[in-house]
């Protein structure tokens, strides 16, 4: 008894066609023209902006105020080009510091900002994952809800807490406030992220006899590397940039941090403008740096559990 194949069911001839169309850029899923044009001009206009401020900075004081940013390229080599705007903007004191010892007040600013919220998140979350206790879910939604909270509504309430035990215009009172506004971001991010997690791994660990610390520190904590890189992003570029709670917690003085500084770079009479856009350079190449670096983390952190059943 012979089978008869039909051409186009099951039949070797079927696989160059079934290619052709799981072939990228084929068909269903790739980007339509007007798409691709939008997404053109979103990209004009971020890069443009810091393209102009990254010419200016190269660009003598008499230059900028008398001409475009935009001129220098019809004419580059007549065009007078220094670097004394970036010895100046490091150097100099106009905010009431220099702006290289503001440099490194962010740096003692972020870090302790971005790297504590993440442990302390990274246990609550595990234990809103994993462990059973009375509760459990009512705070969550309670941890959840602070996400609608403006942080705006806590400056007076906390300046007055940090003042009765002199804490303002310490670095330990802009911790203590960017912690409090990270968390529960962090533990929302990295719960949803563990809940995806194989529990099979957990009960594993438990047969062995691991204890909730050795299943988080050697367990989860690696596991979770995706949504832990994709908070360090969201937290150090919020605390890097930030200008309002620096500025309400640590004022001006030998704690300034960049953004504080370089606001202060030009004076009521516009001496040491022409600093602005070379500090300002200068501040936005650490966050660029740093998102470069997670970036590969960053969409799998983001996008896990946001699909799962």
């Amino acid at each position: 008894m012979t089978t008869t194949l039909q051409p186009g069911v099951g039949t070797p001839a079927d696989e160059p066609q079934k290619l052709r169309q799981s072939k990228p850029g084929s068909g269903a899923g790739s980007a339509t023209w007007p798409v691709r044009i939008g997404l053109l001009i979103l990209c004009i206009a971020w890069v443009v902006p810091a393209l102009g401020m990254l010419v200016n900075s190269f660009r003598p004081r008499d230059d900028q105020f008398s001409s475009g940013w935009w001129t220098a390229f019809f004419n580059p080599f007549s065009s007078s080009w220094t670097l004394q705007n970036y010895a100046q903007a490091l150097t100099s004191d106009a905010a009431g510091i220099p702006m290289g010892q503001a440099f490194l007040n962010s740096f003692i600013v972020a870090l302790p900002a971005t790297v504590i919220p993440i442990l302390i998140a990274a246990f609550a979350a595990y234990a809103f994952t994993f462990m059973k206790w009375r509760g459990r879910d009512l705070m969550f939604i309670v941890i959840v809800g602070l996400l609608v909270v403006p942080s705006q509504v806590a400056f007076v309430p906390l300046v007055k807490l940090y003042g009765s035990f002199g804490l303002n215009g310490t670095f330990l009172a802009v911790w203590l406030a960017h912690i409090g506004f990270g968390m529960p971001l962090a533990i929302y991010i990295l719960r949803t992220y563990m809940s995806g997690l194989p529990t099979a791994i957990i009960e594993s660990a438990k047969i062995d006899g691991a204890s909730h610390f050795t299943t988080f520190w050697r367990l989860i904590m690696p596991m979770s590397t995706p949504a832990l890189a994709s908070f360090a992003i969201f937290q150090f570029l919020w605390v890097w940039n930030d200008l309002l709670v620096a500025l309400i917690f640590l004022g001006r003085g030998d704690n300034t941090v960049a953004t504080v500084a370089l606001q202060g770079l030009q004076g009521q009479t516009g001496a040491g403008r022409e600093l602005i856009p070379a500090a300002g350079f200068i501040t936005i190449i650490v966050p660029i740096l740093v998102f470069l670096a997670l970036q590969r983390y960053f969409i799998r952190g983001m996008t896990s559990g946001a699909v799962k059943g």
